[in-house]
């Protein structure tokens, strides 16, 4: 490992807490993360993989604390986190032999739809109507869960808005959805990381201190969201989510 100067330790210090403080929440960090490790200079795939090497230390740090406060579906978790993991490492394979830029208009069309839907129902996700899954739901939950496992590592921008949407429908408010949503988010990261990691896409001198950060950022993100509840929650979503919206935007003007 190379001993990294004290600018761009700083610099990945600062970046990191600031995308794990809202990625902890509702996702997103990596629109922060990411650009933040290309300014410094790696190159793209490197980048990419290394971005994963530091959220995934951020990933466990909000997973726990949600998990500690008792927001987690631990019963509807277990079931859902190996096909989130798998479909993030077939995702993270496929992605090394096609583009990923053939799914940036359908992302941006259901972000749109996402953000409208959340902003129009005003009272939705206030209170936790969730009472139970019958088995259609569960498998139709557990199809969520793949595919979005998958999409984590295949494209990843949004998985977060994706994952708070569904378990939104499911009639969770937002800080019980947003908690659940992270532990899938887990998954796919821990899948991602690891396929990064045995293709030598992770440099770890940036990762670690970035990563540890964002253990930090993690942890203030997710408290803040168990302090202030479901009304801090919501609009923090809809930022990210029209945040998402201009950036795959920008992407597909370029």
């Amino acid at each position: 490992m190379e001993l990294l100067p004290p600018d761009v330790l700083a610099f990945l210090i600062a970046f990191g807490f600031c995308a794990a403080f809202i990625d902890s929440v509702v996702g997103g960090g990596g629109l922060i993360s990411l650009p933040a490790l290309l300014w410094i200079g790696l190159p793209p795939h490197l980048a990419l993989g290394t971005n994963k090497g530091a959220a995934v230390m951020g990933a466990v740090a909000s997973f726990v604390t949600f998990v500690r406060s008792g927001r987690v579906n631990g019963w509807l978790i277990r079931r859902l986190f190996p096909l989130s993991l798998l479909g993030s490492v077939i995702g993270v394979l496929v992605v090394q032999q096609v583009s990923p830029d053939i799914l940036r208009p359908l992302v941006t069309v259901l972000l749109i739809v996402v953000l409208v839907y959340s902003v129009l129902k005003k009272d939705w996700g206030r209170e936790n109507h969730f009472t139970g899954l019958t088995t259609r739901m569960l498998v139709l939950s557990g199809v969520v869960a793949f595919t979005f496992g998958f999409y984590d590592g295949f494209f990843g921008p949004g998985t977060g808005s994706f994952l708070l949407f569904a378990f939104l429908m499911l009639g969770y408010d937002f800080l019980g959805a947003a908690a659940n949503a992270r532990a899938l988010n887990f998954a796919s990261n821990i899948a991602g990381v690891t396929v990064f990691a045995v293709l030598g896409l992770i440099n770890w001198s940036y990762a670690i201190p970035m990563g540890l950060s964002m253990i930090v950022g993690a942890w203030c993100g997710a408290h803040m969201a168990l302090k202030k509840g479901t009304g801090y929650v919501r609009p923090l979503f809809i930022a990210m989510t029209t945040v998402l919206i201009g950036k795959q935007i920008v992407d597909l003007l370029k």
